[in-house]
């Protein structure tokens, strides 16, 4: 006597296999974007790792043969890195002095853009007046205007001032070179605040009203609101911005060699960098090592701040 097995409805089985043929193909495609991550972490990190391990070399090496043959000819040498750091000539390095004229144009030119936009995001988001609005719209639109084309304006303002009418309304920016760091840090403010009142608005603007209404019954001002409740919530947006501004103004060129000058007095690293590879670049073994001395500061700050610039990149991106 045999007995009947019960069969599945073809609509089960179809269901079935489309769930497995589902779990398949996210399995498959998890691995492939795992594969392409670590192919493309790869591809980025092999010519850091062949510039570190030329900085670590002699100069004939480096000039003669490629990196790689390091693991057949080991040949290591410090030479590089006291060059650059402790030059024996003016022309050859001597990077250390130039750190503290990298920091005294980076700090600044990130803080005094993180307060302005923070109190003016505020303000747009969270106080009604007249041609607010308007006045956001155009505050966006001038993150389209390219650098470029304000430098040759800002240039006249600090050598010639503000005229309107034969009316010397602000003077001129008659600084020796010691003071010329404040023009840096107004050029580095200027270029950085519509991107920054953007950021830090849409951060703001996000806040629950309920919060904001509870804190004006219990008879708080817009400056006890803003200080007390709006940023230690906006924390992750400040550090997101300052690590972006951090890294603009401590890797940028152009604003600091046309507005610090190339003296001692004012010039950053990255103008030194520039000047170190000789009139016909043919010196760049000093590349190799000043790229890894003029990367430390910046490294040291991206990792402390890391954790609130990963929030301030999610915040917003789940709700609930």
């Amino acid at each position: 006597m045999t007995t009947a097995t019960p069969t599945v409805p073809t609509g089960a089985q179809a269901i079935r296999k489309s769930t497995a043929a589902g779990r398949v193909r996210k399995r498959l495609n998890s691995r492939t974007a795992t594969l392409v991550s670590i192919v493309i972490a790869i591809a980025w990190t092999v010519p850091t790792v062949g510039l570190f391990v030329s900085s670590f070399r002699p100069e004939n090496e480096i000039k003669t043969t490629g990196w790689w043959t390091v693991f057949s000819n080991p040949q290591f040498t410090l030479e590089n890195y006291q060059e650059v750091l402790f030059g024996r000539s003016s022309s050859s390095g001597q990077l250390a002095s130039y750190f503290i004229n990298s920091l005294a144009i980076t700090i600044p030119s990130v803080l005094f853009p993180l307060a302005f936009a923070a109190l003016a995001a505020y303000a747009l988001a969270w106080i009604n007046f007249r041609g607010r609005d308007w006045l956001y719209i155009a505050i966006f639109a001038l993150q389209i205007v390219p650098l470029q084309m304000a430098l040759v304006p800002l240039l006249r303002f600090f050598s010639t001032g503000v005229t309107i009418a034969g009316v010397q309304v602000l003077p001129a920016w008659d600084l020796v070179d010691e003071q010329k760091f404040a023009q840096v840090w107004f050029a580095h403010t200027c270029f950085a605040l519509p991107f920054a009142v953007f950021l830090l608005h849409n951060f703001i603007s996000q806040l629950p009203a309920d919060l904001m209404e509870a804190a004006r019954v219990d008879g708080a001002t817009h400056p006890r609101i803003f200080r007390t409740i709006v940023l230690p919530l906006i924390t992750p947006a400040l550090a997101a911005f300052g690590i972006f501004q951090f890294l603009w103004v401590w890797n940028d060129l152009l604003v600091a060699l046309i507005f610090a000058g190339g003296g001692n007095e004012t010039a950053p690293l990255t103008v030194r960098l520039a000047e170190m590879a000789g009139s016909r670049g043919n010196e760049w073994q000093r590349l190799t090592a000043g790229a890894f001395v003029s990367i430390v500061v910046p490294l040291i700050v991206f990792l402390s701040l890391q954790r609130y610039f990963v929030r301030g990149l999610l915040a917003g991106s789940v709700k609930g």
